[in-house]
């Protein structure tokens, strides 16, 4: 039956193949926009550039506030998404870790987290 099945729908396998495809490339842009070395890098380029004079404290926590947004909001914008994420807030740790990375200074400090 897989035999006949692959022989009827062969004429479809380039459409196959694209949609394979462009969920690899989603996947990636995915993980680079939530990668944490990208996520690090973006804020210290808004740092940078206010301490340079190029954008304004306000700008540069406006700018703060986007990526952080990005990060806590669920992928694909979350409007009618199915199979949302039930782990009780997961993806908040790394906003968190971030801001106090940044507080501090270091990234020797633990979280504990109480329930």
């Amino acid at each position: 039956m897989d035999i006949l099945w692959a022989l009827l729908t062969l004429p479809y396998a380039p459409v196959r193949g694209l949609t394979a495809l462009v969920k690899v490339v989603a996947r990636e842009a995915e993980s680079q926009q939530y990668n944490p070395v990208n996520v690090r890098r973006e804020l210290e380029e808004l740092d940078r550039a206010a301490a340079a004079g190029d954008i304004t404290p306000e700008e540069r926590d406006r700018g703060q506030q986007q990526v952080l947004d990005r990060l806590t909001r669920p992928a694909g914008g979350g409007a009618g998404r199915t199979g949302a994420r039930r782990d009780g807030g997961t993806e908040m740790l790394l906003p968190l870790w971030l801001r106090l990375y940044g507080g501090l200074g270091t990234a020797l400090f633990n979280i504990k987290v109480v329930r």
